[in-house]
């Protein structure tokens, strides 16, 4: 199964953050430096109105939003969903792009919006799914992590994966250094996956 568009055709995102966004950051800069062409950010969501990204974003020219989910505790759902399918319906995005965002995705959104959700996890998933996924990498004395790019289903970090970059895990690697070495490799990962969907597409469980 491909994600269904045709190649070359400009793809329109829009980017859901929670915090500074480094990843929608990475994917800002590509597009700006050419190396991501084809793509454009219809909208940077965040449901933290002080989150830095959405000063970054707005640095690149980009629209930002505030979507407030505090009703919905740590869902997006509700409301604040129907709120959101009718804006990127309205600015006709191709796909999202959750980059750090905090709350899981239900339901309607996943509807409107089925195999055209992506999200980055660090770890090499089906392992540490959920948060705290470096400490768990760390807890569990595994040798290798890194980070992931899947589809986004209805389950923890379930959906079928993109792809994935592979990060060494040092001896003496605690939470936040490994943390460091993922990122990095997410800088690169995430804005190459769609690049590769806009050449033509992307298989599920490639």
């Amino acid at each position: 199964m491909f994600f269904n568009r045709t190649p070359q055709k400009k793809l329109t995102i829009a980017i859901f953050i929670s915090s500074r966004g480094s990843n929608m950051e990475a994917i800002l800069r590509a597009i700006r430096d050419r190396r991501l062409k084809n793509v454009s950010v219809a909208l940077v969501v965040s449901d933290n109105p002080d989150a830095k990204g959405l000063e970054i974003a707005r640095s690149f020219g980009v629209e930002t939003m505030y979507l407030d989910c505090a009703p919905f505790k740590t869902k997006l759902e509700g409301a604040a969903e129907e709120r959101i399918v009718s804006i990127l319906r309205e600015k006709n995005v191709d796909l999202i792009c959750l980059a750090g965002f905090m709350r899981m995705i239900k339901r309607g959104l996943i509807s409107a919006f089925r195999n055209r959700i992506i999200n980055i996890h660090p770890s090499l998933l089906p392992a540490f799914p959920g948060l705290d996924a470096q400490a768990q990498a760390v807890a569990a004395k595994a040798k290798v992590s890194g980070c992931t790019i899947h589809f986004v289903d209805e389950g923890m970090d379930s959906g079928p994966i993109i792809r994935q970059a592979k990060v060494s895990v040092k001896k003496n690697d605690t939470e936040k250094t490994l943390a460091m070495r993922i990122l990095k490799k997410e800088h690169s990962l995430y804005w190459r996956v769609l690049r590769d969907i806009v050449r033509g597409g992307v298989r599920i469980g490639a």
